[in-house]
């Protein structure tokens, strides 16, 4: 059934709609099955699959029903724009559509993907449809709680400027899993004498070798040896994602009982893809103190470049803002071993800043605070300058595992060079000039042999190696 005459109007001007405040807006990449449209390329064929989108994304179906009425019309997803061509489709969603809390009234994330992302992901009539970028207006954005926490206050912690405080070195213990509680507080420790900020890796948590009661406190201890060896403020971001809200406030509970007094060092990190929205709220209203520590694992079965369903990384990232994620992790931009690409800088741009340009929309966060760039995924002190060049600045958190503790001479000397790196990057220094002055920068040439080959070819003669 076409049904392009009501659920279609491309006379409706963008800029009036966002001038209007009244809608959400959705940019995709669509493309219409031909198995069930004759010609797909054509404006009719395309309107008729867009008009079906999104009538199965806000009030219709695919035949006409006796229950619609006047008012059912009026909150209708309208599609705005088509280029079938590029098989691109921009849909406006009133906001009345989506659902609120009945407690406060609040937004949530989990209706604007049911709506959005939901049924018409699986219709026959189309072959596949993903979202590139939307746009939030004013009186819907001011629903959503957005991070309580930012990385200015873990460079409060850390003793630095809260204002442009900063590259803090991180990394993940590794290996993910296999460790037990005394090896792992051991390798923490190891490397806070060099390095700010260790994070469990996505699949840490309780594990029967590793029981969370037996290795925090370990933890704790091993924190406290490293400020009082270092003199410097350190950083954990601890794993507490579970299928169960109450056991995610059981795990956050315990492990701030644990860290007492050092309570504000501690990050809570939520795998946010798999434990989704809930999980992400949850954390969020109940330990508004904690940096929320929002961790991807999962995303590329849809977010991935390859896939043409779902949504992209820079749609995770932007909800991730709104639901409040004091940090996200953003790729390397394909300075890494994670796929990306060095566009994907815009991802950060969106998440840090309070006005940013999307691939199509440009959002207005208006105060709301920013969400930091994590950086994660094979990064090492050879990688560090190309990023940060890439970027533009270096007020980022990058946690570099085999970067750390893959360094020649250990991890407190991969931290050191991860540092390092970023020194050389700011100063504008000649690379090798600068590795003659810096040991453990220059050791890293040797520790990562394969990527100074790739990356500065000749260094050995350079560095007299």
């Amino acid at each position: 059934m076409d049904q392009s005459s009501r659920y279609t109007n491309l006379e409706l001007q963008e800029e009036h709609l966002i001038s209007g405040g009244n809608h959400v807006l959705t940019y995709y990449k669509m493309k219409p099955s031909p198995d069930h449209y004759s010609n797909p390329k054509s404006q009719k064929d395309y309107l008729a699959a867009a008009a079906h989108f999104a009538a199965e994304s806000s009030t219709g179906t695919n035949v006409d029903v006796s229950t619609t009425d006047d008012f059912t019309k009026t909150v209708d997803a309208i599609v705005y724009a088509v280029n079938p061509e590029a098989e691109e489709m921009r849909i406006a969603y009133p906001i009345e559509l989506f659902d609120r809390n009945i407690t406060d009234g609040r937004a949530m994330i989990v209706s604007f993907l049911t709506l959005a992302i939901g049924n018409n992901q699986g219709m026959g009539d189309i072959a596949y449809a993903k979202m590139l970028d939307f746009y939030i207006p004013p009186k819907y954005l001011a629903l959503f709680d957005g991070p309580s926490k930012g990385i200015a206050d873990l460079w409060r912690v850390l003793g630095r400027p809260v204002v442009d405080g900063g590259f803090i070195v991180g990394t993940i213990i590794k290996p993910k899993l296999g460790l037990q509680a005394k090896p792992f507080a051991d390798a923490a420790y190891d490397f806070w004498l060099g390095g700010d900020f260790i994070k469990n890796d996505e699949p840490q948590g309780n594990q029967v070798f590793a029981p969370m009661k037996a290795t925090i406190p370990l933890v704790v201890d091993a924190m406290k040896r490293a400020q009082d060896k270092t003199g410097k403020a350190k950083l954990f971001s601890a794993n507490i994602t579970a299928d169960d809200p109450f056991e995610i406030i059981a795990r956050g509970e315990y492990i701030l009982d644990a860290f007492g007094e050092f309570a504000s060092h501690v990050a809570f990190l939520i795998d946010g893809y798999v434990g989704g929205p809930t999980a992400i709220a949850t954390a969020r209203r109940y330990f508004p103190n904690q940096f929320l520590h929002y961790h991807r694992a999962g995303h590329g079965a849809i977010t991935s470049p390859s896939a043409n369903r779902g949504y992209s990384a820079f749609v995770l990232s932007k909800m991730a803002r709104l639901q409040g994620a004091s940090g996200i992790h953003v790729g390397t931009m394909s300075y890494g071993k994670m796929e990306g690409d060095k566009s994907d800088k815009i991802i950060a741009f969106m998440i840090e800043q309070d006005r940013a340009d999307g691939v199509v929309f440009r959002q207005d966060w208006l105060g709301m605070n920013p969400t930091t760039p994590i950086i994660s995924g094979g990064m090492n002190a050879l990688r560090v300058g190309g990023f940060f060049k890439n970027m533009g600045h270096s007020n980022v958190i990058m946690t570099a595992g085999g970067g750390s503790y893959g360094h020649i001479d250990g991890p407190v000397e991969g931290a050191n060079s991860m540092r390092q790196a970023e020194q050389c990057w700011k100063q504008g220094a000649d690379v090798f000039e600068f590795a003659k002055e810096h040991k453990a920068f220059a050791r890293a040439f040797e520790s990562f042999p394969k990527d100074a080959d790739a990356i500065y070819p000749g260094w050995r003669e350079k560095l007299g190696i």
